[in-house]
């Protein structure tokens, strides 16, 4: 398994490799786990050499103490990333060296993308996601790009970025992972109590169940449900909770059967931010 700390490093390597390689990125925050694992393990299937960068993005935290309590556990993740395969390369660069010393995110239309649910409640994280990947994408220059469906929003935005700047590359959307009580993989599960994280499963359950009364009732109606659901939860503050088209993003008030539409919630567990989402 190769580790490389700077663009050159990385850039060299990869312009040596065969053209006919199907070449695949997989970025990554760190904090590895099996959600991630499932992103590395598709890539590995459908490609050649596969690419993931480690790197905790500044500029896409609007909360500077999330960003400090967010874990770097660099050794921990090469090793999970070497026993799921040694032939994976990694790009493991610090701040300075992907920002040139100018640690600053570039700003973004997204078209409205990116003015909803989390782009509503963290101011400019959307601009700081787009400044990283499009930077991973044009150094990297790979054949496609793999993400997690647990960041659905930042997976139609990086989608849209693709699309705006004319990026040639497949972005492919990875099904949400989770542990055995339901709740999606994330690092931040790591900051939960044991107790915590077994009632975080609520989460999901509750979206199943919202997924189920979507079938005949208003959107408006699941979404209150929802509502008075976490009213009653004592351990869970729910932050938001939205049915959106899965194209516009945009809250819906009546159903169309010819669209597709999905459930997003972030949820508060002990002061740990907790998101998910569901096809409806």
């Amino acid at each position: 398994m190769l580790v490389f700390k700077t663009k050159k490093e990385l850039t060299e390597h990869v312009s040596a490799l065969p053209k006919t390689n199907r070449l695949a990125l997989v970025p990554t925050m760190g904090a590895l786990h099996k959600g991630h694992v499932s992103l590395v393990e598709q890539a590995i299937a459908e490609n050649e050499t596969v690419v993931v960068s480690i790197f905790v993005n500044p500029t896409q935290f609007n909360n500077k103490e999330d960003l400090e309590k967010y874990p770097q556990t660099l050794q921990a993740d090469l090793d999970l990333l070497s026993a799921t395969s040694e032939n994976i390369i990694i790009f493991a660069p610090s701040a300075e060296e992907v920002y040139d010393k100018n640690v600053k995110a570039k700003t973004y239309d997204f078209e409205g993308l990116d003015q909803v649910m989390e782009g509503a409640f963290r101011e400019d994280h959307f601009n700081g996601v787009g400044t990283i990947v499009e930077a991973l994408l044009l150094l990297v220059k790979p054949d496609r790009a793999y993400f997690g469906e647990k960041d659905f929003q930042q997976l139609q935005i990086i989608r849209k970025l693709v699309e705006q700047q004319q990026i040639p590359v497949e972005i492919i959307g990875c099904p949400i992972v989770r542990e055995p009580s339901g709740l999606a993989m994330s690092s931040r599960n790591e900051r939960l109590s044991p107790e915590l994280r077994q009632k975080a499963s609520f989460i999901y359950s509750t979206l199943l169940a919202a997924k189920e009364k979507f079938g005949t009732k208003s959107a408006g109606y699941v979404v209150d449900w929802v509502k008075k659901e976490f009213d009653q939860h004592e351990d869970l503050e729910l932050e938001y909770i939205e049915i959106t088209d899965v194209n516009t993003l945009r809250p819906i008030t009546i159903k169309n059967e010819n669209l597709k539409y999905r459930a997003f919630i972030a949820v508060y567990a002990g002061g740990v931010r907790l998101i998910d989402n569901i096809a409806l």
